[in-house]
């Protein structure tokens, strides 16, 4: 029987580096592919792109907006996904006020101030205390200065218009894991508490060294995790 093909969504500014020990270790048993989210300014343009060239049927592992992409895949054709991992995310809408407070860094990234919108949005005070920081943040400005402003813009722009998603996390039938750096400072462990306890049978792991970028700073404990995942029998649940 074929393996799964695996579908990895990054989040906002960052490409396949951020999956990279993930990528490396788990194409060994199975099809991995990488999905941008950078080509629409809605999460429902981003997940109807992915739907249109993905596998008939496929497993999906979301981190920060990537996590929403996957959650808004879910809604829109869940009889497609066989199983997801939702990392460093949330699945709630942008608050009033956390969309008003985007629009200066999109006006920065519009009029060249790139070095800013770049500061602002790698926040080291999100990673776990005993992460390399320097090198992190190194990394995530190189990945940022790849994708540029009009992806970012773009990106923003998502962010800002996406949908609440814990009606559709309700839904849930699919093997679930939900992954958490226990030191993430954007999305506290409380936030995934909350997740997990949306969606049934959940299963929740807490990555101990980690904040907010687990697949970087934890890389060997987010791989075990995914593999674990990836062939947990699937179980069927209505």
């Amino acid at each position: 029987m074929p393996s799964e093909t695996l579908v990895m969504i990054p989040p906002i500014l960052s490409d396949a580096r951020i999956f990279d020990a993930q990528i490396r270790a788990l194409s060994r048993q199975h099809a991995v592919l990488f999905a941008p989210t950078c080509r629409g300014e809605r999460m429902e343009e981003i997940a109807s792109q992915i739907l249109s060239w993905a596998p008939t049927k496929f497993a999906v592992a979301g981190m920060g907006m990537g996590g929403m992409v996957a959650m808004e895949i879910l809604r829109r054709a869940a009889e497609r996904v066989t199983r997801i991992a939702l990392i460093s995310t949330s699945p709630q809408a942008d608050t009033p006020e956390a969309a008003a407070a985007r629009e200066p860094h999109i006006i920065a990234a519009r009029a060249g101030r790139w070095a800013d919108v770049l500061r602002h949005e790698i926040n080291s005070t999100w990673m776990a205390p005993s992460a390399d920081k320097v090198a992190l943040v190194r990394q995530l400005t190189e990945m940022g200065d790849a994708m540029g402003p009009d992806a970012y813009v773009k990106q923003a722009r998502a962010l800002q218009r996406r949908k609440d998603q814990q009606a559709t996390m309700r839904n849930i039938t699919q093997q679930t894991v939900v992954i958490c750096g226990r030191h993430d400072g954007q999305f506290q462990l409380k936030r995934h508490e909350f997740l997990a306890e949306l969606i049934p049978y959940a299963d929740l792991q807490v990555v101990d060294d980690a904040g907010y970028l687990p697949t970087l700073e934890a890389p060997d404990a987010v791989t075990g995790i995914l593999q674990d995942w990836m062939t947990a029998p699937l179980m069927l649940r209505s």
